[in-house]
């Protein structure tokens, strides 16, 4: 139990230095305007063009970093700091929404299975916290509720690891464009590069996260099991 503690708090440390260091860059970068001069709104609306995509609409949403694309309604949704601002920052992040239009307009593999995951996921995470936590509690006189338990968080950790080339696929699809159709050059491309390399170690950090607590749930059933 001692490793897992170990390894816990290092997730939870690392995890903090990520988000501070995504924080940190998309603030940077978002003071250095796009030599275009284009928009967020703009950026995305040029690159669906570029991809021949005339059913996806891009709108505005509350929030920080909200930024989103909703494959059943076909909307991308971008912050007011990405939408209407004409920094490096809001086009990587235009950009890579765009991305995952992109995808789905390709039947990309990994993001078609990811969003076969959405509703199993969905279900999991509304219960596994009371089957676990009483799983735990009952693990000696009932070790099968916590093998359920385990079962359910395990489909969100394959949610998480699905999750990674999706999103690597669309930071690629996204600097890909964006340095064919001129919108960043040799000086600014480095710079979303950089930009979306960060937010992809959120991704990587949270599966990794994952995957420890689920190895400790594992632990714990294990050991409940020896005492029988």
């Amino acid at each position: 139990m001692q490793i897992y503690w170990i390894i816990f708090i290092g997730v939870a440390v690392l995890s903090w230095i990520v988000s501070s260091s995504l924080k940190n860059k998309f603030d940077k970068y978002s003071k250095v305007p796009l030599p275009a001069g284009m928009t967020g709104k703009q950026v995305a609306e040029k690159m669906l063009r570029d991809n021949g995509i005339m059913d996806v609409r891009v709108v505005a949403t509350n929030g920080y970093l909200t930024d989103n694309y909703n494959p059943t309604n076909k909307t991308i949704s971008l912050s007011q700091a990405v939408y209407s601002s004409n920094s490096i920052a809001a086009a990587a992040v235009a950009a890579h929404e765009c991305g995952h239009a992109v995808q789905h307009a390709r039947a990309y593999a990994p993001l078609k299975m990811r969003s076969a995951l959405v509703p199993i996921v969905s279900f999991s995470s509304n219960i596994m916290t009371w089957v676990i936590l009483i799983g735990i509690l009952t693990v000696q006189t009932f070790p099968g509720l916590l093998l359920f338990g385990i079962g359910l968080f395990a489909t969100t950790t394959l949610f998480s690891f699905i999750t990674l080339p999706v999103e690597i696929n669309a930071s690629q699809r996204a600097l890909g464009w964006l340095n064919s159709a001129g919108i960043t050059n040799n000086a600014t491309h480095g710079m979303a590069v950089d930009a979306l390399r960060s937010a992809a170690y959120t991704y990587v950090v949270a599966a990794l996260g994952s995957l420890a607590t689920l190895l400790y749930y594992i632990m714990i059933f294990l050991g409940g099991r020896n005492r029988n």
